[in-house]
């Protein structure tokens, strides 16, 4: 494969190279540049570290033995920084002991390349973690599950098709009331739970082609057919809000409420919480494109908030 070749598979990804070798990096530096990639270099950890701090690269390659910080330092950094925990990294090395593999690997090394390394290969493991990366954007770290590019391109492919479907738009109510009571550890558990729950209902009562997607915070996406729509939505209401009692202590549970200062900083108390979730249907309609579905599932799930409790309502007006 030629530069040309390799460079049109890229996307002009940053990287950045780490290694206290002048001759090494800057033969990197060359390689990757002709492949097609914005390349940095730095001569240590410490520096590497600064660089990102200024600008986060795509991806981190790095030699272990450096002085000041080591590679397994700079990455073991990198992944404890929620700033650049998801940067991707390459462990370049010439130490090819098992050890030293298993322990780049634990510490959050996404690839490990042992010197003296072959150019081709060399690319092409750089291209198969930056793939990964891609694809893990279209997914949510905390659940999983499908992220709104993936939710986008599954309504847009409902709406092309002309089929009949649903798009259930599930909120968790007083979610940030509860977040700020108990701390995000515990409300990560509902989202998590929540995540799951759903997925176990589609796969019961949804039907082969059902899809739930996450669209970030407590909002969700659930796609079914359009005649399964009313089950579904009262099914995953119902187990919500069976699962809701084991989420609080038992002293806020008896007292019904959490207490919980306002923006004003004034103590205000919140139920607990519950679902709303609206329903837009091809039942009675046709849409013409993904911002069309999301407005009406968007417009019954405001409706919802209105009641107390959780509850579900499905757009039954014609086009």
């Amino acid at each position: 494969m030629s530069d040309v070749e390799q460079g049109a598979e890229t996307s002009g990804e940053k990287l950045l190279v780490v290694d206290d070798d002048p001759f090494i990096a800057r033969l990197l530096e060359i390689e990757l540049a002709a492949a097609g990639y914005q390349v940095r270099v730095a001569n240590d950890g410490q520096q590497a570290m600064d660089q990102v701090g200024q600008d986060a690269p795509d991806l981190v390659i790095t030699d272990v033995m450096m002085p000041h910080v080591d590679g397994f330092e700079l990455t073991r950094s990198l992944r404890q920084d929620p700033r650049t925990a998801t940067i991707s990294v390459i462990i370049l090395t010439a130490r090819g002991l098992s050890a030293d593999k298993l322990e780049g690997f634990a510490i959050g090394a996404d690839d490990y390349i042992v010197k003296p390394f072959d150019t081709p290969e060399l690319l092409a493991r750089v291209r198969g973690v930056l793939r990964r990366k891609r694809e893990m954007k279209d997914e949510s770290p905390l659940t999983g599950l499908p992220g709104n590019n993936r939710v986008q391109e599954e309504i847009e492919g409902r709406v092309a098709s002309g089929g009949e479907f649903a798009l259930l738009l599930v909120d968790i109510d007083r979610f940030k009331a509860f977040n700020d009571h108990y701390g995000f550890p515990r409300g990560d558990q509902v989202i998590q739970e929540l995540a799951t729950m759903m997925q176990d209902v589609i796969g019961h009562t949804g039907g082969e082609d059902g899809f739930v997607g996450h669209l970030g915070g407590d909002d969700f996406v659930v796609v079914v057919g359009s005649s399964a729509a009313a089950l579904v939505a009262d099914t995953i209401v119902q187990r919500f809000d069976a699962s809701v009692p084991g989420y609080y202590d038992d002293e806020d549970l008896a007292r019904g409420w959490i207490e919980v200062l306002n923006r004003r900083g004034e103590p205000q108390r919140f139920e607990p919480i519950s679902l709303s979730i609206g329903v837009a249907s091809t039942q009675r309609r046709t849409f013409a494109h993904f911002a069309e579905v999301m407005a009406i599932a968007s417009e019954m799930k405001n409706f919802t908030k209105t009641t107390p409790g959780s509850s579900w309502a499905i757009d039954r007006r014609g086009t």
